[in-house]
């Protein structure tokens, strides 16, 4: 959930004030928007992955900050909750070396946290819902010990006027009802979350194009279809995020309210800007941190698109010259189940994100904006078996458009960033297609262990953590 802040308590004055300085550096980014200061260079890519903690049973276990300690990394953070932690990475560029590098750090980053995991008598699991998480686990005596949480919690029911935060999931047989009178259930929402820096010159199409990426990718990803023991969406992880922090803050030119966890509310036209202006203009301050820093580093505009959550979020980083950059942080995918299943994913976005750039007709024309959107829930809902709105307006199954276009195009423009041959047959051919053609994604998996075992998880959680382990062909990834 981004950055620690120094304070949690705030003032009237302070609004105030973070209000002129975020309106002071939106003018300043407008301004560069306007001007040629964005760093050009594009296919620099990363990724955040957000994993649990669990005990000997594998129910989690709310020992982060022992366990941060141990691992003393600074690409390893806390999360919302005291059971969970963030894998960072370092960006790198989109070359023939990115699936080595991607699958190396990652892997040497997982084998630290599970080696300090281990010593505490813990073992670290990824997976989008952990299906041994009760509700009664998910209150504030677990939160996280950062000054920026409790404020969240605080400042999102001091807006809701403090009513309760009410979880109403429907699924194909059974329906979820809880109450929160706090944001914790977000914890039991862990993903991958997908960099990838762009140029100015192909910013909005790229940004667009991800938006439409979201319906494939949350069903080819799935790896979360329990919560308290009930069989919901393909990928429940998407209505309990968007209904635990739910903070209604404006209406699209629809009708619609836009909340702050969200697809959002249209294409970009020309430009990210519209994006920013968006959310000065459309979204309610949460954290008022006044920094003193000099306002083109953006530090107040950058902490306030940190707590708007959409699913596809526009970034603003700036080295340590100040030297802006723009990237697009891809939040759709479960975490795990696996690391190859995490580098595939990975790979996948952007292949298919490259292979639909370079398209001679722009997706967004053929698949209007309200079309993505439904395509995108209906997705996460029904996964593979999804009918959709893809080119020509022609509705198929997402499973059809992976195995007829995607997958191809995604193989094709892997190629052409010189990803070498095996690399990709391995990634397409030996993970994604057979996940695809079977179904078998972390959710169809975790429904037949359901299906046959009744409620008990341990044993699938036991083979999802010696999954984290499975080796790779040394000819695939060279470790």
């Amino acid at each position: 959930m981004g950055s620690n802040i120094d304070h949690d308590v705030f003032k009237d004055a302070d609004f105030r004030q973070f209000r002129e300085n975020l309106r002071k550096e939106t003018k300043i980014l407008m301004d560069w928007f306007s001007s040629d200061v964005f760093e050009k260079k594009g296919d620099m890519c990363g990724f955040e992955l957000e994993g649990w903690l669990v005990n000997e049973n594998y129910t989690p276990a709310p020992r982060n900050e022992e366990f941060l300690k141990r691992v003393k990394s600074h690409l390893v953070v806390p999360e919302l909750s005291q059971y969970n932690f963030e894998i960072n990475t370092t960006p790198q560029p989109f070359d023939k070396n990115l699936p080595v590098y991607l699958r190396q750090e990652l892997s040497k980053t997982w084998r630290s946290c599970a080696s300090n995991a281990e010593t505490m008598g813990c073992k670290i699991l990824m997976i989008g819902i952990l299906p041994t998480i009760e509700d009664r686990m998910l209150t504030l005596q677990h939160i996280s010990h950062l000054q920026r949480y409790a404020a969240l919690n605080r400042e999102i029911l001091r807006s809701r006027e403090r009513k309760p935060l009410k979880i109403h999931i429907e699924g194909e047989l059974e329906t979820l009802d809880a109450t929160h009178h706090d944001v914790m259930a977000e914890a039991a929402t862990t993903s991958l979350q997908i960099h990838l820096q762009v140029s100015p010159a192909t910013a909005a199409r790229q940004y667009n194009i991800a938006q439409i990426l979201s319906a494939p990718m949350v069903a080819l990803t799935a790896n979360a279809p329990f919560l308290f023991g009930k069989k919901l969406w393909n990928e429940t992880r998407i209505p309990l995020f968007e209904q635990a922090v739910k903070l209604p803050s404006f209406y699209d030119k629809t009708g619609r309210v836009i909340s702050r966890v969200t697809f959002g509310s249209g294409y970009v036209r020309s430009s990210l800007k519209e994006i920013f202006l968006e959310n000065l203009d459309g979204f309610p301050i949460l954290l008022p941190e006044i920094f003193d820093e000099d306002f083109n580093w953006l530090n107040h505009l950058r902490l306030h698109n940190g707590t708007i959550w959409r699913w596809n979020r526009p970034l603003i980083g700036l080295n340590d010259k100040g030297t802006p950059h723009l990237r697009i942080e891809h939040r759709i995918p479960s975490a795990g189940p696996s690391i190859p299943d995490v580098i595939a994913n990975i790979l996948f976005f952007y292949g298919a994100m490259y292979y639909l750039l370079e398209e001679d007709k722009p997706p967004e024309q053929d698949i209007p904006f309200e079309d993505a959107r439904k395509n995108f829930y209906l997705a996460a809902k029904e996964g593979l078996d999804a009918r959709i709105v893809w080119k020509s307006r022609k509705r198929s199954t997402v499973r059809e458009i992976l195995l007829e276009d995607l997958l191809i195009g995604a193989s094709c423009s892997l190629e052409k960033k010189g990803i070498d041959l095996e690399q990709i047959r391995y990634t397409i051919d030996e993970i994604l297609k057979p996940r695809v053609i079977t179904g078998k994604t972390g959710s169809t998996w975790q429904k037949e262990y359901i299906d046959h075992h009744g409620p008990q998880f341990q044993e699938m959680t036991h083979a999802y953590h010696e999954n984290q382990n499975k080796q790779l062909p040394v000819h695939s990834w060279k470790i």
